[in-house]
């Protein structure tokens, strides 16, 4: 579901200390305190680096250079010593980028990337206790298992496969040429997303560092048309603006609502055996929008920080209109007004469901719903909370398809239907995520049994009650496999 922002569990640190009054002061941990700090030092230095190391005046050298450096600085910043964890990864990954061939590159990284992760992961929570005692240094750690992975099974797109095997997307993301040291180093350390995210693709990088991303996109529209004898040049900032107002608000909410409406009120004593089921319903809905926030505040600063340094740029929408939300990690309209699991997952932790859908769901030849599930929650750790979630998903994703399948088209011959339908399926859908999420913000076995046993496992029982009596029909699975040059051919001459 997501990448968490530095946990609130981190009592002691081994990075910087000296913001530690201001950290005691807001009774906020030290570690968070860090992580704001660093990425607003980083917005600083993004606009900075976009004014005066613009492609134009500097080499992509001294470009990649600078955004590594300055990438390793905060990491040693927030993290101290348990940085070493996330260097010695990088430079392993390189290793094998180097010697392994290009028709396995793609595997071998993701085994060691991966395990090097999970690895980390068991040690941080069940060696030291839950990570009580421990800085949370799995953010970062995360962020460069996806590059890494990413990065991989594209050079294997490029150089390992042909090229009529590709689809589209892969064809036009595939790296055909390995990059250097350096690049590999400002591709997976820059100082814009080594905290916290997000990923991206390399050619993507790369176009930004030697100052092509943006004409690019560019070239897509027809400019003369518009009025204009060459192209202009888009401006971030007003993006940055908008998404620095939407950081600030997440943050008063953050300090209000997550404050008064804390997980643990889900195993007081009060909620698990006094209130009726309707209030028991409802305060977990509220919970779970009180746990939002966080997540709202971390990933749109980490796009700001971003679009700041003029990566990010996407085109053109069709009022003619500059995007700058092609590493958006979230969009919060549609998620609160979501009205199907599916637009739900869509728009939350963007990103994060791009790369699973590239490194799993589209080569995964069985079960791609269920081993999607399963390496999300491999990435995201090991606490018992996150498996509940994912397999507690992995149900509700397979009731909603049957449902939506089978209940739709009845609802569509009138605009008044159609906004039952939407109503109905709004307040289900919102209720459904609260009640699947909500194991992996309480993270433990125990809470996890006490509140569904609360709630009277009412939706794993109505789920599967949905999948049993309700026909699962073919068309209601949207279609996985991408299609390539080969089946597009295929088909032409069937």
């Amino acid at each position: 579901m997501a990448a968490e922002p530095p946990s609130s569990l981190s009592y002691r640190t081994t990075g910087s200390t000296c913001l530690h009054p201001l950290s005691e002061f807001l009774g906020i941990p030290l570690d968070q305190v860090n992580f704001v700090a660093c990425q607003l030092f980083a917005l600083f230095a993004a606009f900075w680096f976009r004014i005066y190391m613009s492609p134009g005046k500097t080499s992509p050298d001294v470009r990649h250079a600078f955004v590594t450096i300055f990438g390793i600085y905060f990491v040693i910043f927030c993290f101290g010593w348990y940085s070493a964890h996330l260097f010695v990864l990088v430079f392993i990954s390189y290793g094998i980028m180097v010697t392994a061939s290009v028709s396995s590159i793609h595997r071998y990284s993701f085994f060691v990337a991966m395990g090097y992760l999970t690895i980390c992961h068991v040690s941080r929570i069940y060696i030291f206790h839950y990570g009580i005692l421990t800085t949370d240094f799995s953010g970062p750690l995360m962020i460069v298992t996806q590059k890494i992975t990413t990065l991989a099974f594209q050079i294997h797109d490029g150089l390992g496969r042909r090229a009529e095997d590709l689809s589209a997307e892969q064809h036009r993301l595939a790296v055909k040429v390995k990059p250097t040291f350096l690049e590999y180093l400002s591709y997976l350390l820059n100082f814009m997303s080594v905290i916290a995210g997000p990923c991206n693709n390399f050619k993507d990088y790369i176009a930004f560092i030697e100052g092509r991303h943006i004409p690019t996109k560019l070239l897509e529209v027809n400019w003369k048309q518009r009025g204009f004898h060459s192209l202009p040049e888009p401006s971030p900032t007003r993006a940055v603006i908008h998404k620095l107002c939407m950081t600030l608000v997440s943050l008063l909410l953050f300090l209000t609502l997550t404050k008064s409406f804390p997980v643990t009120c889900l195993v007081d004593d009060w909620f698990v055996h006094k209130a009726n089921f309707l209030t028991r319903l409802s305060y977990l809905y509220v919970v779970m929008q009180a746990s939002k926030p966080k997540y709202y505040f971390a990933w749109t600063l980490a796009d700001a920080v971003n679009n700041a340094a003029g990566f990010g740029f996407s085109g053109v929408d069709k009022n003619g209109n500059f995007c700058w939300d092609l590493l958006s990690n979230l969009n919060i309209w549609k998620i609160e007004t979501a009205t199907s699991f599916k637009m739900y997952l869509e728009n939350w932790n963007i990103q994060t469901a791009t790369w699973l859908k590239r490194v799993c769901y589209e080569r995964v030849p069985w079960y791609p719903t269920v081993l999607t599930f399963v390496l999300s929650a491999l990435w995201h750790g090991v606490y018992p909370g996150y498996y509940f979630t994912f397999l507690t998903g992995i149900l509700v994703t397979v009731a909603a398809r049957t449902v939506r399948s089978n209940c739709r088209r009845y609802f569509l011959s009138s605009r008044a239907l159609k906004a039952v339908y939407d109503v109905v399926t709004w307040a289900v859908t919102q209720l459904s995520v609260s009640y699947t999420v909500a194991p992996f913000v309480m993270l433990a076995v125990e809470p996890t049994i006490s509140l569904y046993k609360s709630m009277y496992f009412y939706l794993h029982i109505i789920s599967l009650l949905i999948i049993l009596f309700l026909p699962i029909k073919p068309h209601a699975h949207i279609q996985r496999q991408p299609q390539t040059l080969n089946s597009v051919n295929k088909k032409q001459k069937d």
